[in-house]
């Protein structure tokens, strides 16, 4: 059997190891457009920032390296530009020698990956404006950035990939700023998640110009202007366009196989393509998200990996190992910050109109009388019918990382807030409290969905008539003294139940403390009085950050 492979790195080179591991006798090549077939993707702003400071230590193989462990060739600079399913046959161009030569196959896998957005704005082929995709991207970059001497920096877009870049400029002593068309910065994070990190940014000094989007590039005399639509001119001297990807399907398209609705290679729970000799795997390809149940792209390392160990075992034994979707987990370093998302936000619930209800909780990232106990935050969204755990996220200084994937395991296995209730964690004062963050958030749904509580975001509360309700923080004076929402009366949880009795029936209590708790106890109270009561979900820790003033100068 002969088998090709367009694309290497993740998807493509883990499916070509996988098929010499189950066929020895077969041939096996690998195309690469590239200089570099298999190496850190995700490790490329850290190579910028010089905390991986040794350039080979991105790279997992080499095509010698290949050759040598798994007898299987690998051609670098080798552009496929043709795919010819009835003839099987694919058309390459060695872009090192020249020319265009046939390769015959058996199978064909695509790995194409995805290219970088790159929108047609006035300058923007100018010297001094990047993408980062690769190691040649990153060598570029960080050229760059030692010839001329950078002393300030535009990212434009603030996803995973432009936050990171942002940090590891900052670390090189560049005074970075941050564009971003969104309200919000990493939009698979609700605006709850996402304001911490806006906030973060205002204490490292770093821009944040949010709602906002790049018009024009122009020379200056010294660095870049940068045009906003807001009229705002940013002079920089390094651009880092960040504004996301789109699936390379240019071969596919051309030879005839399915483009689904997003926009990537339409796959069956095979790997397999609509033509059956041709799997693809990786960032191009379009496969049902597990939770909706709609076609959905994954732009992720670990994903396409998995992928590739399924369709070389479709591929040589038959199809047989379905490929199950991807849930979407991602995280990232942000400064101080870890964040983190899996499954599916309140935003996407709304655009696939999928009913839901949200949670807010903050917990600490170990016991708080054991010293170094951080405050996190975790919200989940869950189904109003049966609890079933649709989407999480967190943010924190440390821990973040462990409560995420115990909630990915259980969005991955169709599970509900109840199993969050009953997630067993490995607990000593160091790493954990007895009632994790991830059971409180568990306990937290289950009173809202029981209703032994009814809760109110902090949007709904800012967009009321607050004549029509009273609002009741719930906290010590002290904690009162140091700041409060507009209107509110402190009435303290601990020592004052007789006051309780004394509030009027005829408007909402709106009961607040500073994370949720304090104002969970007072609002059962209320509620055996017979009061109309809603406690604020997330406490004023909550309200406070997502009211505050968004956008930074840096």
């Amino acid at each position: 059997m002969k088998y090709l492979i367009v694309g290497g790195v993740a998807g493509g080179a883990s499916t070509a190891a996988r098929l010499r591991r189950l066929d020895e006798s077969a041939e096996i090549i690998m195309f690469e457009r590239g200089d570099y077939i298999s190496y850190a993707n995700c490790g490329l702003p850290y190579y910028i920032g010089e905390l991986i400071y040794q350039r080979e230590k991105l790279f997992v193989q080499t095509p010698e390296s290949f050759a040598a462990r798994f007898n299987i060739e690998a051609r670098v600079r080798s552009e496929v530009k043709r795919v010819n399913p009835e003839k099987k046959t694919i058309m390459v161009h060695n872009l090192a020698l020249g020319g265009l030569y046939e390769e015959t196959y058996d199978k064909l896998i695509l790995s194409p990956g995805a290219a970088p957005v790159r929108p047609p704005l006035e300058g923007i082929d100018m010297e001094g404006i990047f993408t980062m995709r690769n190691v040649n991207d990153t060598d570029r970059v960080k050229e760059y950035i030692e010839e001329h001497d950078v002393k300030y920096a535009l990212i434009v877009g603030a996803g995973f990939i432009g936050l990171e870049m942002a940090e590891n400029l900052h670390e090189c002593g560049i005074q970075v700023s941050v564009v971003e068309m969104a309200d919000q910065v990493m939009t698979p994070v609700d605006y709850e998640i996402a304001t911490v990190i806006h906030q973060h940014f205002k204490s490292k000094s770093v821009g944040l110009h949010l709602q906002e989007a790049v018009i024009a590039f122009h020379p200056a005399e010294d660095g870049i202007d940068v045009v906003l639509k807001s009229g705002l001119v940013l002079r920089v001297d390094i651009v880092l366009l960040s504004i996301g990807v789109r699936p390379d399907v240019k071969l596919a398209r051309e030879a005839g196989l399915e483009i689904g609705e997003t926009g990537g290679i339409k796959v069956n729970e095979f790997l397999q393509t609509s033509h059956p000799d041709i799997y693809a795997v990786g960032d191009a390809i379009e496969f049902p998200n597990p939770l909706s149940g709609r076609p959905a792209l994954a732009f992720l390392a670990g994903p396409a990996n998995r992928q590739g160990r399924i369709c070389a075992d479709n591929v040589v034994n038959g199809n047989h190992q379905k490929y199950k979707g991807s849930i979407g987990t991602a995280i990232a370093k942000v400064f101080d910050l870890t964040v983190g998302a899996t499954g599916l936000s309140a935003k996407m619930l709304d655009r696939l109109q999928m009913p839901y209800k949200e949670v807010i909780v903050h917990g600490a990232s170990h016991a708080g009388y054991y010293p170094g106990a951080v405050m996190m935050d975790i919200k989940i969204n869950f189904s109003p019918e049966n609890g079933k755990l649709l989407g999480a996220q967190a943010v924190g200084v440390d821990g973040v990382d462990k409560r995420l994937e115990m909630m990915s395991a259980v969005i991955r296995n169709g599970g509900t807030i109840y199993d969050l209730m009953e997630l067993e964690q490995a607990y000593a004062p160091p790493y954990s409290s007895a009632k994790d963050p991830v059971n409180m958030a568990g306990f937290v749904a289950d009173n809202v969905l029981s209703g032994k509580v009814k809760i109110i975001s902090w949007r709904e509360l800012k967009d009321m008539d607050h004549s029509k309700v009273m609002l009741v923080d719930v906290r010590t004076p002290e904690e009162f003294g140091r700041g409060s929402i507009k209107g509110a009366v402190n009435i303290p949880l601990d020592g004052s139940r007789g006051k309780y009795q004394n509030l009027p029936k005829d408007r909402t209590i709106v009961v607040f403390c500073a994370i949720g708790l304090r104002g969970y106890i007072a609002t059962r109270i209320l509620m055996q009085y017979g009061y109309d009561v809603v406690n604020l979900n997330g406490g004023y820790r909550t309200y406070s950050t997502a009211m505050a003033e968004q956008c930074s100068a840096g």
